[in-house]
């Protein structure tokens, strides 16, 4: 087949689904996202990894369930039980082979034994239980559970060598599909689509291709198909020639091979192969997100009504030329794509020259992840130059916004720009991302919340304001207010011309979190007062021996603070302790720790450490706050906060009020104990900052995969890269302590502040 006959005969993936060409008996959305918890559950089970579980599983399924379910089913239809966790893995591994498995079972059995499709929770369980009695019914000397130890005897043969091999390697299959976006429904609606179309391909070009290399979104699908033996065998009866040529788990993948395949792709349809959420699989399972996300099973903070979730998801741009466009007579050398956001990052502009692109295949420009708020995104066609040979004009713009983007077939839509640049944009389902929160300095507060000024005290008829806290109001990553933290540090009352507050001690100073943002007095956007609802505090308490500070916590923690004064900074050593009970342990730890650490930092070509002392003190500024429980025996990094500039990120299933009360307490000791104001907590003023909308952070982020020309890639990178420069880009005059004649008598002078910290 030539090209211009295959463009001739191009068809949409709608097309081929409505079609039916290929007809699938297995409800593959629902299989597949039972099969993704599966496969989290056994990445999950460690005790399911060592070499005696995987080998005694292997008997038992060989030996014992096999055997039995082969009894079981009538015809081709297996019985609704399922066997237990170790069983499954090895049987689900087993099925991924399909040519082994088939000889396997006709050649012990004369019949392909087959999966029941089980996808409710409740008739899963239901499944199970019914199975443990058949099983222990059956095999009354056999535990239902893998009882194996490290002393098992293991008696080798052909099919126990073999599946040993295959459990080994799929071990970590979890990995391929572990972006919490693969269980969105919306995502393997698209996914099972792309199959239909990848299975369509295979058989259209087999005689032409060698083997062809799915992407991880097909991966998906086509793995859960498989896992269904007998419904896979009567789905691809007819391509069963064709279908071997698709690239396993196990082979080797060469770039030639993804290339091909690309080829073949757009060949049959027109469309980049590569999409967001769906990229060719690569020759090992690597980690090159920018950043870390989880799937979130739970928020914890939702308890907050002013605490506003944070969506995140995956993004991609191919270009492609015009086939006519070297017909044209205009100069493209000058001409560029430009790309912007909708909403929350208007500054951002990544260009990307025309000539870069040509006519004959379609290639991934943009790879971002984007925050919902963001709305959108624009691609603009700009010419180089103007009026002034300076700058350049716009020639035409197309947009995408994330609904509309959601709404198309394979969360894929397609446009042109001056009848010659087509450009396609592929989204995943948005997500729930980790919170950012960072506190920023505002005006001094009397106990009853209020700010100290001639305003508030007129609107009292000149009553004396009470008390003096400090107080920083907490951001989220859209600038909108969240919480309020008050810091107590004086007492006494002011009145015109009259007595001055005076400092209270140490153990007096307790940190209070309200929740939501000031009231404003009319008319004023600067003076309020504080949220009245209190939803955390910390108290100083007396350290115990071998601490330099404590803190009672009204979440049920108490924070012991040990500093070695002889090792600066990395001497700081953290012990969160829970009151109550508690099914997770914390632990504090100095630094950017597991998913946080940023790679190569301070390594240099030969592997050797190479950091200043400036870099370290910097790591030392981070905390990562790690839980450990049965599910996660290794640690799991719910928080990493930096108690210098005071910015934190934490997943949802993390405390939001506890992590803000470790940050702001750690910073306060450590201004105590160094006797100085390490982290500007002597500011009293609300600095100004950025317009909202025009350099959010964390509203954009760039996979290194996508190259930044015209705009700094370090804004567009995860903010514990490089903290100080994304915090500080967000302010406008860079005055970071003003003077000490700015603030009122009313306020207090800078001595009252200092008090308590420094002598």
């Amino acid at each position: 087949m030539s090209a211009s006959e295959g463009f001739s005969s191009m068809r949409s993936l709608s097309e081929i689904s409505e079609e039916g060409i290929l007809r699938f008996s297995v409800d593959l959305v629902a299989a597949s996202r039972r099969n993704l918890g599966f496969l989290r559950l056994v990445f999950d089970s460690h005790w399911l990894h060592q070499k005696s579980t995987v080998l005694e599983a292997i008997r038992r399924y060989d030996e014992l369930w096999m055997p039995l379910i082969a009894d079981l089913t009538t015809g081709s239809k297996p019985p609704m039980i399922l066997p237990p966790l170790d069983v499954e893995w090895v049987w689900y591994c087993h099925t991924l082979n399909p040519a082994n498995y088939r000889h396997y079972c006709e050649s012990r059995f004369s019949k392909l034994i087959g999966k029941p499709a089980i996808f409710d929770e409740e008739n899963e369980e239901y499944a199970l239980n019914r199975c443990r009695e058949i099983w222990e019914s059956n095999f009354p000397s056999e535990p239902f559970e893998n009882e194996s130890d490290t002393n098992f005897e293991h008696h080798s043969s052909v099919i126990s060598e073999d599946l040993l091999d295959q459990v080994s390697k799929q071990r970590n299959l979890y990995r391929r599909f572990s972006e919490p976006y693969c269980s969105e429904m919306v995502y393997l609606v698209a996914a099972k689509q792309r199959y239909k179309g990848f299975i369509y391909m295979v058989h259209r070009f087999a005689d032409e291709c060698c083997c062809f290399v799915p992407t991880s979104d097909v991966l998906l699908m086509w793995l859960t198909h498989q896992s269904y033996p007998t419904v896979y065998a009567v789905d691809v009866k007819e391509l069963e020639g064709d279908v071997e040529k698709i690239v396993g788990l196990c082979e080797t993948v060469k770039d030639e091979d993804i290339q091909e395949t690309k080829m073949l792709w757009e060949r049959t349809f027109d469309q980049p192969y590569d999409k967001a959420g769906g990229s060719a699989i690569a020759r090992n399972i690597t980690d090159d997100t920018p950043f870390y996300w989880d799937v979130t099973n739970t928020d914890v903070n939702t308890i907050y009504k002013s605490l506003v979730p944070r969506f995140l998801f995956e993004v991609c741009i191919s270009v492609k030329l015009t086939s006519n466009i070297k017909q044209t007579k205009r100069d493209i050398s000058q001409e560029f794509l430009r790309l912007r956001m909708m909403k929350c990052h208007k500054e951002l502009k990544m260009d990307k020259p025309v000539s870069y692109f040509a006519s004959e295949s379609w290639q991934k420009v943009w790879h971002l992840y984007c925050e919902f708020g963001t709305k959108g995104l624009i691609v603009e066609l700009r010419h180089r130059g103007g009026l002034c040979s300076r700058g350049s004009s716009l020639r035409e713009s197309v947009s995408f916004s994330w609904n509309e983007l959601l709404r198309a077939p394979s969360l894929t839509s397609g446009k042109e720009v001056d009848e010659r640049v087509r450009i396609v944009a592929s989204i995943t389902p948005p997500v729930q991302a980790s919170y950012l929160l960072k506190c920023v300095p505002d005006r001094v507060t009397d106990d009853s919340g209020a700010m100290i000024s001639d305003v508030i005290l007129k609107m009292n008829q000149y009553r004396p304001q009470e008390g003096r806290w400090l107080s920083r109001t907490v951001l989220d990553h859209a600038g909108r207010e969240c919480f309020v933290i008050r810091m107590r540090v004086g007492g006494g009352f002011w009145r015109r011309g009259g007595e001055a507050p005076e400092a209270v001690k140490w153990e007096e100073r307790i940190i209070e979190i309200c929740e939501g943002s000031w009231s404003y007095v009319i008319g004023s956007s600067s003076i309020g007062r504080s949220p009245a609802k209190v939803v955390g505090t910390a108290t100083p308490k007396e350290p115990t021996e071998g601490y330099q500070a404590s803190w009672s916590f009204s979440t049920g923690n108490d924070l012991l603070i040990q500093w070695d004064t002889s090792t600066s900074m990395s001497g700081l050593r953290f012990d969160l302790q829970n009151n109550a009970s508690s099914a997770s342990t914390v632990k504090l730890l100095q630094g950017r720790q597991l998913q946080y650490q940023v790679k190569n930092s301070g390594i240099d070509t030969k592997g050797k450490e190479k950091i200043n002392d400036e870099e370290k003190e910097e790591e030392n500024e981070f905390v990562t706050i790690i839980r450990y429980s049965d599910e996660n025996p290794t640690g799991k990094a719910t928080a990493l906060l930096n108690w210098k500039l005071l910015v934190v990120e934490l997943l949802p299933e993390e405390d939001a009020i506890l992590v803000l009360l470790v940050c702001l307490s750690i910073l306060r000791s450590v201004s105590e104990m160094k006797r100085e104001d390490v982290g500007n907590l002597l500011v009293r003023r609300r600095i100004r900052e950025a317009t909202i909308g025009e350099r959010d952070w964390g509203s954009v982020i760039l996979h290194p995969s996508s190259y930044c020309r015209s705009t700094s890639s370090t804004y567009l990178q995860p903010w514990y890269w490089n903290a100080k420069v994304v915090m500080a880009s967000q302010v406008k005059d860079q005055v970071v302590t003003p003077p000490s004649s700015n603030y009122s008598q009313a306020e207090g002078g800078d001595k009252l502040y200092k008090s308590g910290i420094i002598p």
